[in-house]
Parts: structure tokens; sequence; C-alpha cells
């Protein structure tokens, strides 16, 4: 099926650039005091850490749920609302329910646009988890409900809302660092030789709602290593390179000014030493190319966990003046020196180490905090569906490289690949019916 993805009207490059930057230090809010009833789709894991994370705000009210696994679902009530809120097995009961202000999605990724386009519909707004989407024709689809229903959605790319990665932001911007022409981050572990395990097809749990769980993909036996959560590494429902990689590419995509997309995509990798049920490579690695000037590199190893960056940082920013590491708790820049052929030997600028209260669990919270606020005051949230959109997009992109093995010549503004058909079609798929976007 070979999407129409037409050139789409989005904010100048900067706009987003100056929202990273400032949302962080607004602050005031209509009906401050009101609370807002939120419904919760997909319960499960991380489900569960974002009712963990809404409850800790006194003016969120956890009204309605929904799973398709009814323990997992009467499991949650119990711990999160005392089994107080509405439980429902089929997330467009819950969506229906007019005494709801917001949704919050955190189902697997090949359900976030058919939930958060019909949330959007019914007049709610949307907290969705990354990755956004599961194809690029499903992401500018999602962006486009919450344009038109005129929604706010926060995608859960909670380092949005790190203030390491905000004073990175700032640095970057004020062009202390030069000009920065590398981007890199990697996601370690080692998961030889075992993995996520291997087994047999067979019947789901008793209380599982299988066929909903797969949605608008094809019908297959239940397997263990697909749900819960395994899911992550079969390429039908999700890839590792778009679940946590696409923490990585935000960031440097928000550091370097949050341009719309890269022009030259091409990735590596494959399936070289862990031996399990995964559909999807064990060492990927991808390679952006920005019209700006710049290289973004992030790799996804899973056969060795060892540090790939000379600090123990999230994301490394190369720039001419100096080298930019920044982290959950904190950031350093170290300064360049003149090389070959250069004349100047003393540092280009001063060393600069700052370090930040808070981490991973200061994130969610601030995250989930501003989009509550957002819901209130309608601004446009830091980690707005554009933004999710765009980010996940390369994720999404690099994969299609790896399939095609081919480097893809993409237009970030037509959201288009050039003369190759085949990547083309892997833009989109065909869904299972009766599942469609409205």
């Amino acid at each position: 099926m070979k999407p129409k993805v037409s050139r789409r009207a989005f904010g100048k490059a900067g706009a987003a650039s100056v929202l990273g930057l400032t949302a962080l230090e607004a602050s005031g809010v209509l009906g401050a005091n009101e609370r807002i009833r939120l419904g919760f789709i997909g319960v499960g894991s991380r489900g569960g850490q974002l009712l963990d994370a809404f409850a800790q705000h006194a003016d969120a009210e956890i009204a309605a749920m929904c799973d398709v696994s009814r323990s997992t679902l009467e499991g949650a009530n119990q711990r999160f609302a005392q089994g107080k809120a509405a439980g429902h097995g089929d997330f467009r009961k819950l969506i229906d329910r007019k005494d709801l202000d917001a949704v919050v999605i955190a189902t697997p990724d090949h359900w976030h646009a058919i939930q958060t386009i019909t949330a959007c519909n019914a007049g709610k707004d949307v907290y969705c988890e990354k990755p956004l989407s599961k194809t690029v024709y499903e992401g500018r689809r999602m962006v486009e409900a919450a344009r038109r229903n005129r929604r706010v959605v926060q995608v859960g790319t909670h380092r949005r809302s790190g203030h390491s990665y905000a004073a990175a932001a700032r640095l970057i911007a004020s062009g202390k660092l030069g000009k920065v022409t590398v981007g890199r981050a990697f996601d370690t572990t080692n998961m030889h030789p075992r993995g996520i395990g291997k087994a047999k097809p067979g019947d789901p749990p008793k209380d599982l709602d299988w066929e909903m769980w797969l949605g608008p993909r094809p019908l297959r036996p239940y397997q263990s290593t697909i749900t819960p959560f395994k899911f992550r590494w079969w390429h039908l429902y999700s890839t590792r390179y778009a679940d946590n990689g696409v923490h990585f590419l935000d960031v440097i995509r928000w550091l370097c000014g949050d341009e719309p997309g890269p022009t030259l995509v091409c990735a590596l990798g494959g399936r070289f030493a862990v031996d399990d049920d995964r559909t999807i490579p064990d060492v990927m690695e991808g390679m952006f190319q920005f019209a700006s000037g710049r290289l973004v590199i992030f790799g996804q190893y899973e056969t060795s966990g060892n540090r790939a960056l000379p600090r123990q940082a999230f994301a490394e920013l190369r720039g001419t003046e100096g080298a930019l590491y920044a982290s959950d708790g904190g950031l350093e820049v170290l300064p360049e020196h003149g090389g070959r052929y250069q004349d100047d030997r003393q540092p280009r600028m001063d060393p600069i180490k700052q370090d930040f209260e808070g981490g991973y669990a200061q994130h969610i919270r601030d995250h989930t905090r501003d989009f509550l606020d957002c819901v209130k005051s309608r601004r446009t949230p830091r980690a707005d569906v554009e933004i999710g959109h765009r980010s996940t997009t390369m994720s999404l992109l690099a994969t299609i490289s790896l399939a095609t093995q081919s480097t893809l010549k993409w237009d970030p503004q037509r959201e288009q690949i050039a003369d190759n058909p085949q990547a083309s079609e892997l833009l989109h798929y065909e869904y299972r019916k009766p599942w469609k976007l409205e």
C-alpha cells in the first residue's frame, strides 16, 4: 500500500527550538485548581509508570482505565484508584465517555495512531507514549487530527522536560560551541545469548483479548515472547531502534534546533549474535545527514553493554569550539584546540561542567505536569505531536533504509522518499479490517 503523503504546513524550525528553550520556564495557568479527569488506555508496564506519575499531581483524577488483559486492568485499578475507576476492555468505550477530559495512551506502537486520532476526533486531549507511530504516514495523520480538532497532544519523550537538556540547548543556541557538525548517541546492553527467549505459538491467557491486542496487524497465534512487553523485538509491532532510539534522536534534534528532518538516511545492521524469537536486529546503526550541515549517528547495540561514548553521557554534540556531553543529571563541555594546519594550540573556550538535580523520575513528573498545565491553558506542550512525529520519523526511516539496503533521499517538507519505490511502500501498510484511520 503506497501512501500519498503530500506537503503539509508546519512551523519554522526555529519556532520549535524556541519552544524547547522556553517551555521549562513557563508558569501560571488558567483554572489551576480544576481537576482533570483522565482515561488510561494500556495500564501494564509503561501504563503503570504513567499512572504512578499522574497520580502524584493533585489535580489529576484517574477516572477510567482500559486494557485487553482483564487481570492487568483489575490490578492497576486496585493499585492506583482503589478499584473506583471505570474499567473497559475496548478503548472505544473509554474514549466515548463524556466525563473524561483527556486520554493517556501507553499501548503497543501499532495502536498509537488509531487510538490518538479517535480520541482527538472525540474532543479529548492526548498524552501518547513514544514512539508516536508505527509508520510515517500514521504520524502525519496524527498531527493533522490534533490540529483539526484543536487538541493538546503531548508525546512521551520526557527528556523534553529535562533541565539539563534545556541548558544544553541554550548553550548550543548561544553559539559558544561554534558550528555543531556531529551528534552521536548509543543505547547499549548485552542480551547475548538468550535475548527475549524462544516460545512456541499457543493459546493466549484466558483473560487476554488477543485479537484486540493484534488490532490492525495480521491475525496470528499467541506467543509468550510477544506480549507482555516483548513486542518491542518484533518488527510488526515495534522496533528497539524506534522504542528507545527516539529518545536519543529527539534530544539531539532539540539540542541542534529541531530541524524538520534529515535529507539523507542510511542504516546497517543485522542479527549477529543473539539467538531468540526477535525479528529485528541485535546490532543496528543509522546515520542521518541534515541540510544545515550536520551528521547524526545513533547506534542500538544489544550484543555489548560497555559504554560507547568517552563520557558517561546520553548524547554527544561535537562543535568546532567544544564538544558537549549531555546527560539526565548534567552537562560537560570539553574545549577544542586547533588541529592540523591550524595556528592556535590554546583551548578555544573554557571548560564547562554543570550538575542538575532530579533525573529520570523528575523528568516524568515534570512532563506529565506540563501536559496537565497545557490541557488547562491550551498552551503548546513541550513535546508537541509535530515534534514527536519528526523525531519518530527519523527512527522509522532508518528501519526502512535497513530493510531495503539503500540510502534514502528524504524530503522532510513533502515527507517523501525520492526515486525508491520499494522504500516508499514502507511508509505505511495495509490495516487488517475493520481497522482504519478516520
